[in-house]
């Protein structure tokens, strides 16, 4: 067995990576043998490295703890004591849970939903095995993160990954009534998430500039980006509207944001009336007039789904040498809440255009702010940002 040079406390078999180190002669007492060897299940040398760095220093921990003291459970399967026996669990193995959560699930859900779910937990057993969903330790969990980190994923969408798990096994566990298996929540990230910034607004000046190339060009892609930039629309919510959804005639244009077949909504606050004004009645009026059948924007959407991912990537691509560093599209929706705290919305007001989860017991009461008190405040939001000073393109 000879050590590799590419990663720490490794060597490979047939190309796979193993993780080796002795136990200190003083500590073995504590282990049911001298030299801790396991897979790490990969042939990367950058996640083989990534992995041994980290049990490497799980065990330098370890060891310093029962050098004062007794006790602790990491890495307990080299510890003398019974392994835990699988078949003993009386848990659905984590494959079963995944058909059980996408069986009660998926119906409802986009495609995306069931490709996420079946990535998530296609990756954690072939890291770990497909075992009952009591089984899985923290060890696996930090495993699985180190896993998504050497893949690439910034850790954003590594917790996002490991969100989905936790939800299979939140559902699965309060279905069979089964104790929570809380393993994979709260895996800490480090100092690189906490640093990671929120996303920024769009200068006003910039959403201006953005507008008027929106309406130069005049096309399904930019009347989106227009609809959502005097809205504050989420993508998907716009994206997957049709001509039902808007409402042109009377004295309060709006568009309708409610739940279809093809697109769900984020949450149940999301569902409202948005007045519309500014570029974004622009918008709504040329994408009715325009478009060919029932859906206003059928590049992204369509009786079969509404595909948010692919439109995203679209209107990004676009807007990246237009708007500032560290600004996407989403960043519509963030500057149009600065724009409403400017002209001091009322909050309960900003929450109910915006579709942001309301505050309140009491806020579910009754039918909620109608269309003029909506279009007075939006009204103020966009006046107030027409009127800055805005740079010729």
């Amino acid at each position: 067995m000879g050590l590799t040079n590419t990663a720490p406390f490794t060597f490979t078999k047939r190309g796979v990576f193993y993780f080796t180190r002795r136990v200190p002669s003083d500590l073995q007492g504590h282990y049911r043998r001298d030299r801790i060897t396991l897979s790490l299940k990969t042939k990367s040398p950058s996640a083989a490295a990534t992995k041994a760095n980290s049990l490497a220093a799980r065990l330098d921990e370890e060891w310093l703890t029962l050098r004062w003291r007794s006790g602790g459970d990491p890495l307990e399967r080299f510890r003398r004591m019974k392994p835990v026996s699988l078949d003993a669990s009386s848990a659905p193995l984590l494959s079963e849970a995944k058909a059980f959560y996408l069986n009660a699930k998926g119906p409802t859900r986009p495609k995306t939903f069931r490709q996420a779910v079946e990535r998530a937990v296609g990756l954690l057993i072939k890291l770990h095995g497909d075992r009952p969903v009591d089984q899985y330790a923290r060890e696996d969990a930090n495993a699985y993160r180190d896993a998504l980190l050497a893949q690439g994923l910034q850790p954003v969408s590594a917790k996002r990954t490991i969100s989905t798990i936790q939800a299979l096994l939140n559902f699965t566990t309060r279905e069979h009534g089964l104790p929570d298996v809380t393993a994979f929540s709260s895996i800490y990230f480090g100092e690189e998430e906490e640093k990671q910034s929120k996303r920024k607004p769009i200068p006003m000046d910039v959403i201006r500039s953005v507008q008027a190339e929106c309406r130069r060009l005049d096309d399904e892609a930019r009347w989106l980006i227009a609809l959502i930039s005097d809205t504050g629309m989420r993508l998907a919510e716009a994206a997957g509207l049709v001509r039902e959804d808007v409402v042109l005639e009377g004295d309060y244009p709006h568009v309708i944001v409610r739940p279809h077949p093809w697109r769900r909504l984020k949450t149940r606050a999301s569902e409202r009336k948005v007045p519309l004004v500014g570029e974004a009645l622009w918008a709504a009026r040329r994408a009715v007039r325009e478009a060919p059948g029932r859906f206003l924007f059928p590049k992204y959407t369509s009786e079969a789904g509404c595909n948010a991912n692919s439109a995203s990537a679209a209107l990004n691509k676009w807007l990246k040498p237009r708007l500032p560093e560290g600004c996407v599209v989403h960043s519509f929706r963030h500057s149009f809440r600065d724009r409403l705290r400017a002209v001091e919305c009322p909050k309960p007001i900003m929450d109910r255009l915006g579709g942001w989860t309301l505050e309140g017991v009491g806020e579910g009461y009754g039918e909620g702010y109608q269309l003029p008190q909506l279009l007075e405040n939006i009204e103020k939001a966009i006046e107030n940002h027409m009127s800055k000073s805005i740079p010729t393109i």
